[in-house]
């Protein structure tokens, strides 16, 4: 029974996924999967990018960035917005009677993951251009000095 569930267990990790940061968190991101994140100013059924993806994995190989993958995106399609659950901030300073009770919601945003791709052909072109140009510089005011 063991290595029936490890094998289904292997054919899932062997799927597209992704990690990316956006409102101050960062996502596991799996196509055609719902997530709540913070509210975005975006209406229903729009398309949003992410282009903060930290790390991406394919069937054969994974991607990691320095801190981001260039030419990474995430594609996303808002589905509804809504409130998460009620949580109680109370705080109270000993043997003052002092004590504040307020209740909070957070503002949500429900995406669902259309498709997850990287392009690889641009940065290489742009990243040789500016470490010609920094090094260029730098060595020749160094020199006369």
């Amino acid at each position: 029974m063991t290595n029936s569930k490890s094998s289904s267990n292997n054919s899932k990790s062997d799927e597209l996924y992704a990690i990316a940061e956006t409102s101050g968190q960062q996502f596991w991101f799996e196509v055609n999967r719902y997530y709540d994140i913070d509210r975005l100013n975006a209406k229903e059924k729009d398309k949003i990018t992410l282009d903060k993806v930290l790390l991406l994995k394919d069937k054969d190989s994974i991607t990691l960035g320095k801190p981001y993958i260039k030419d990474a995106k995430i594609e996303l399609e808002v589905v509804s917005h809504k409130r998460d659950k009620k949580i109680i901030v109370y705080k109270m300073r000993p043997k003052k009677k002092t004590r504040r009770k307020m209740g909070h919601r957070q503002e949500l945003t429900r995406v669902m993951v259309k498709s997850i791709s990287i392009g690889k052909s641009a940065p290489k072109s742009s990243s040789k251009k500016e470490t010609v140009k920094k090094e260029s510089i730098p060595k020749s005011e160094k020199s006369t000095n």
